[in-house]
């Protein structure tokens, strides 16, 4: 397993993961990497799921395609007028 240290924790910060850490009967250590854990964990499938429908109702089958490249150049057209 790999290590990893922080440096440079405002103290506040190390304040409230102490607090949590007792509240949950863990150490802070353990708290972290629970914490981490839960940040980094894989991606709710439903939740992915949920967003792909809405956007599939929302274009109605219509998605537009090249959006980034629309909105570059639309913003150099902008950029060209000011």
């Amino acid at each position: 397993m790999a290590t990893l240290s922080i440096r440079n924790l405002p103290d506040d910060v190390h304040q409230r993961l102490r607090l949590r850490a007792a509240s949950n009967c863990r150490s802070m250590e353990a708290e972290a990497r629970e914490v981490l854990a839960k940040a980094c964990g894989p991606t709710d499938a439903a939740a992915v799921r949920d967003i792909q429908d809405f956007v599939d109702r929302l274009y109605k089958g219509r998605k537009p395609r090249n959006v980034a490249a629309s909105l570059i150049r639309e913003r150099r057209r902008e950029a060209r007028q000011e």
